[in-house]
């Protein structure tokens, strides 16, 4: 057998040989003593440039400023070995993901001679965890998003059709007491009720995704002073708002009513984290994503909203797009304001991300899409008017959503016939062959329902118009722009307009204004 020389230099060679490795000494003091290929490999340096000096440079300061170097040789010479993970810096600066090994080297009486460094590059392994687990939280969400979304679905249904009597009743009232200032006031509160109701039913289906949005083409440096008056009526004269939407700002594809709800939300979400005063300030700039570190790709339009309040702690942040997830006091929030802004951000395409320091104020940054197409120019907004008196054929199983969407078009100036189905509806249809419009409930018991009908009405009867209405999103994102669609709980005024743009075509007499109709049905004293 060949002489393989003194154990001490066949080591060392053996050592030296592994380059996967960053294998090396340190002195009782931490100072590196020798240093071997894969070190080099791993760090970046020559062994002449390193010995003697402490290992903790190669430590990030962060950490060296918590004197974590110090704190794992104490640990290591206490219990004979230290395992530790974490970023470590190379010579050009670059950091990688480190799994360390410390272990205490003694002599034959048991005195600290030294330790033993071993480190391993676990960049590409720490990634695939950090991707793993990027993607359990996803589904986590998506699954949460899913159960929420179910259950706001059905609640939104019922809740709404609620809502639908209490608004239209009050809204009906309304017109009959005159100058009753008593009654006025009360019919007031009801009616906010009512809103409130609505907000918090549209907040939850923004927030699962189930909420009906109609995208356009919106210029944000055109909307700028309205958007700079829209949020300086939320802030009190303490807080300071500061508005930069550059002129060269591309337009973005968004629902304008939620879009500006989101920033009302954020907009009373920083106002009340400056109860002493402050700055607020709503900034924009153009961003193209590659979909590195995001799961989105594109042209976008940061849109940031940032505040100088007292910001939020490291435990809570992650949680404040949670619905009912509020730090506020009783009464004083639902905790939905967030989630709204979540969940309009979600399903407009883009993203909502936030930033908080204790102290130091929160930042709020949209990412919205980029439109397709320039926005289009504003029209004048026309009074509300109505086709003169028709006859509708009004399709809702609801009872009491029936008597009082009922009322509501004769008080319109239109002649009602009400059916509780589908089927009913059909066979009025059938029957009676001087029905002008269909005023049809979506979701209904029964076979059709109320989107099953409209499409055999559009086929045996194309000249006669359809209008659906709905409190349940899921059923109106179903359609899509399949047949216009009003959302319960509505207004009056909204009720009025989708039909007089329906019976437009038929040019059913002359259009007239609300007072008018509701003067053509008084009774004439002669």
């Amino acid at each position: 057998m060949a002489d393989t020389g003194p154990p001490d230099r066949t080591f060392h060679h053996l050592v030296d040989a592994v380059s996967d490795y960053a294998i090396y000494m340190l002195d009782t003091e931490g100072r590196i003593a020798s240093w071997n290929t894969g070190a080099h490999r791993l760090k970046g340096y020559v062994e002449a440039e390193v010995r003697g000096r402490h290992f903790s440079q190669f430590f990030t300061p962060e950490d060296r400023a918590r004197r974590l170097p110090e704190a794992i040789l104490a640990r290591a010479a206490r219990d004979g070995h230290v395992e530790v993970e974490g970023w470590r810096v190379r010579k050009d600066g670059s950091r990688f993901w480190a799994l360390g090994t410390l272990h205490a080297v003694r002599d034959e009486a048991g005195a600290l001679i030294g330790f033993a460094k071993v480190t391993r590059d676990m960049t590409e392994k720490h990634q695939t965890q950090l991707d793993l687990q990027r993607a359990h939280e996803q589904l986590a969400q998506s699954q949460k998003l899913e159960a929420l979304g179910k259950l706001t679905g059905g609640v939104a249904h019922d809740f709404n059709n609620l809502l639908m009597v209490v608004s239209g009743q009050a809204q009906l009232l309304r017109r009959k007491v005159g100058d009753d200032l008593r009654a006025l006031r009360a019919l007031d509160a009801i009616e906010l009720a009512a809103r409130r109701g609505e907000d918090l039913t549209r907040h939850l289906l923004s927030f699962s995704r189930r909420q009906r949005l109609t995208p356009t083409s919106t210029s944000l440096t055109g909307q700028a002073s309205g958007l700079k008056d829209l949020l300086a009526a939320s802030l009190p004269p303490a807080v300071r708002l500061e508005v930069d939407l550059p002129h060269d700002l591309w337009p973005v594809a968004v629902d304008a009513g939620e879009f500006e709800l989101a920033l009302l939300n954020l907009t009373v979400n920083a106002r009340d984290a400056m109860a002493d005063g402050g700055t607020l300030s709503l900034t924009g700039g153009n961003v193209t994503l590659d979909g590195s570190g995001s799961d989105l790709a594109g042209d976008f339009v940061a849109l940031t909203i940032a505040d100088t309040g007292t910001g939020i702690a490291p435990d809570i942040l992650p949680k404040v797009f949670d619905p009912f997830f509020t730090t506020k006091e009783v009464n004083k929030g639902t905790g939905l304001g967030l989630s709204q802004v979540f969940g309009f951000a979600q399903q407009s395409g883009g993203k909502v991300t936030v930033a908080s320091e204790l102290g130091a104020g929160t930042r709020f940054t949209l990412y919205l899409p980029r439109a397709d197409s320039a926005p289009r120019p504003a029209e004048e907004d026309e009074s509300p008017l109505v086709a003169g008196s028709a006859r509708i054929l009004l399709v809702e199983d609801n009872p009491e959503v029936a008597e009082v969407a009922g009322r509501m078009l004769e008080e319109l100036g239109h002649e009602v016939r009400a059916v509780g189905s589908g089927a009913a509806a059909l066979a009025a249809l059938a029957d009676d062959k001087q029905i002008d419009l269909v005023f049809s409930d979506i979701v209904m018991a029964g076979e059709p329902d109320g989107l099953g009908m409209a499409r055999r009405v559009r086929e045996a009867l194309p000249h006669v118009p359809i209008l659906l209405a709905t409190g349940y999103s899921e059923a109106a994102a179903r359609i899509g722009d399949e047949f216009p669609i009003l959302r319960k709980p509505y207004k009056l005024g909204e009720l009025n307009r989708a039909i007089a743009e329906r019976l437009a075509p038929k040019a059913l007499g002359k259009l007239v204004d609300l007072e008018t109709a509701r003067r053509a049905r008084a009774p004439r004293g002669d």
